[in-house]
């Protein structure tokens, strides 16, 4: 009798402890579970780094995992063309290069503003392609948005830029230079001097400082460092009437006095 009496007593003690234990142990796994996720909330740039290289070097292969991944479903990107693209088609994007064409890009000169939740990542990308044995280069800055979100670090806004890189310097007959020679007049009292230093072209407008003007083909001018070109227009009987200031195909013109 004894022992049924213990025994009652011992299930009447394990029924009053039950709750408690798995208060207890609902607890432990809360603060487990929040612990691992403020552990995961955490970033450092080395892993914005890690993930934007497994982007760019999914493009050349066509590989949509990555973008799939580390874009968020409402992500916006506007790239260096100027489109504005969603995730959908941003990851649309992403196609194999085609036959006779290779290459690699390189993540370079990162830096970040990591704080709670949020990372900002701006870094630079040195492309290099091979067309059918040709080598290109260029170079891209882009700056990327990551939120925490749903237990997942995801880039919810990006931009791509080019740096500007100066055409190749053409050749052109010095004996043409002459031709160029002049002053040009965008509205009264508004002048441009091309004037002429051996073999060698300059811009001055107004009393600003005097550029030079490098030769791209016979008429086509560039100034280092500038984006656009100066082109001269010749009338229909070859004489130079105007100086074309074309910026990103907009025309400003200059008549020749």
């Amino acid at each position: 009798m004894r022992i049924e009496r213990a025994s009652v007593e011992d299930r009447k003690a394990h029924k009053l402890l039950a709750p408690v234990v798995i208060a207890l142990l609902s607890a432990f796994l809360a603060l487990s579970a929040h612990a691992g996720s403020t552990e995961n909330a955490k970033i450092t740039q080395d892993e914005l780094v890690r993930r934007t290289q497994e982007l760019v070097d999914a493009v050349a292969i066509g590989n949509q995992a990555p973008g799939k991944m580390y874009f968020a479903e409402d992500a916006m990107y506007l790239d260096e063309t100027g489109r504005n693209m969603n995730k959908a088609e941003l990851v649309a994007n992403v196609t194999p290069l085609p036959k006779g064409y290779s290459g690699t890009i390189k993540v370079a000169k990162a830096e970040s503003r990591i704080y709670e939740g949020t990372a900002v990542f701006s870094y630079d990308l040195d492309e290099t392609e091979v067309v059918y044995g040709q080598e290109l280069n260029a170079r891209y800055h882009g700056t990327d948005t990551w939120l925490w979100r749903n237990g997942h670090w995801q880039i919810v806004a990006g931009q791509m830029l080019r740096y500007y890189e100066d055409p190749s310097a053409g050749q052109i007959d010095p004996t043409r230079l002459d031709d160029y020679v002049g002053t040009y007049e965008l509205a009264p009292d508004v002048t441009l001097v091309v004037s002429r230093e051996d073999n060698q072209l300059y811009s001055k407008r107004g009393d600003g400082a005097k550029t030079v003007l490098v030769p791209e083909v016979p008429g086509l001018f560039f100034r280092p460092g500038i984006e656009g070109r100066r082109l001269f227009h010749r009338d229909k009987n070859g004489k130079v009437d105007e100086l074309i200031d074309r910026r990103n195909n907009e025309d400003l013109i200059w008549k020749r006095l």
